[in-house]
């Protein structure tokens, strides 16, 4: 059977047929003679005209922009994936995704971070703030209580170079995967706000940014010297969330039965809520 050359019209309109008219606050029944939106409403909740729309399914407009595909995507409530996929069938990257999936956590996600009860499980956004923690990463970084972004913690915190004493190392990782993060969203305001700031004020930042190396986080050993329980030694590994494109969940585990475990417990243990 040959492949067919519409792909991206026959995708759009497989997809409108799934949307129930209610779940846009359209109504349902009445004289609809076929499953879910027209093309009309399609074209009306992506703000583009319905001869516009009407040539994509038909397959006589081949070059949709990111930004109408975004609308489209919208209006059709796709999922990532689905999104995704739109996009590539259109001949183009997929983009980052919508603000909001980048700075909120998924509730299975939160449920996942008490999975982790022996070790320092949190959430980066793209800017690396920490967006939630389980009890163990929040007795963790307790010595930064109040400042929730780790790069400004990094180069701006009083205790940072005590608390980390790879800081040098870990501070190169950290920029080198800031910058990766930079071009993947290229308008993040955090970003952008985080750069600047730290470009004017840490003369460290600005050298290890003008480097112009990139990297992502992925497994790495830290050591982190906490003031009320030593020296502890954690294997970290970073998880993409596929749910939110630029989090990415870390988590630090210490050696089964090391000293660095028995000082983690300890710590959780005093920092655990009354």
């Amino acid at each position: 059977m040959a492949a067919s050359s519409n792909r991206l019209g026959e995708y759009l309109r497989a997809q409108r047929a799934r949307v129930d008219p209610r779940d846009v606050g359209l109504r349902g029944g009445g004289d609809r003679r076929v499953a879910g939106l027209r093309r009309e409403e399609i074209a009306v909740l992506a703000a583009v005209s319905v001869d516009y729309y009407a040539r994509l399914e038909q397959g006589r407009e081949r070059n949709p922009s990111a930004q109408v595909l975004d609308a489209i995507g919208q209006a059709l409530r796709l999922d990532l994936d689905a999104r995704g996929h739109l996009f590539r069938l259109a001949g183009l990257n997929p983009s980052p995704g919508p603000t909001s999936f980048r700075s909120s956590v998924h509730p299975e996600l939160l449920r996942l971070l008490d999975a982790f009860p022996h070790s320092a499980a949190y959430v980066l956004n793209p800017a690396f703030d920490v967006l939630a923690t389980n009890g163990v990463a929040a007795a963790l970084l307790s010595p930064f209580a109040g400042t929730v972004n780790m790069v400004r913690v990094l180069f701006g915190h009083p205790q940072a170079r005590t608390v980390f004493p790879d800081w040098p190392t870990l501070t190169e990782n950290v920029v080198h995967a800031l910058r990766l993060n930079a071009g993947l969203f290229p308008n993040d305001p955090e970003i952008q706000s985080l750069v600047a700031d730290l470009g004017r004020d840490s003369p460290e930042f600005r050298s290890l940014w003008e480097d112009q190396t990139v990297g992502g986080l992925t497994r790495m050993f830290k050591v982190v010297h906490h003031p009320d329980a030593g020296r502890i030694e954690l294997t970290y590994q970073a998880f993409d969330v596929r749910d939110a494109p630029g989090q990415q969940l870390l988590v630090g585990t210490p050696a089964p039965g090391s000293r660095s475990a028995e000082a983690l417990a300890h710590l959780a243990a005093v920092h655990a809520p009354a």
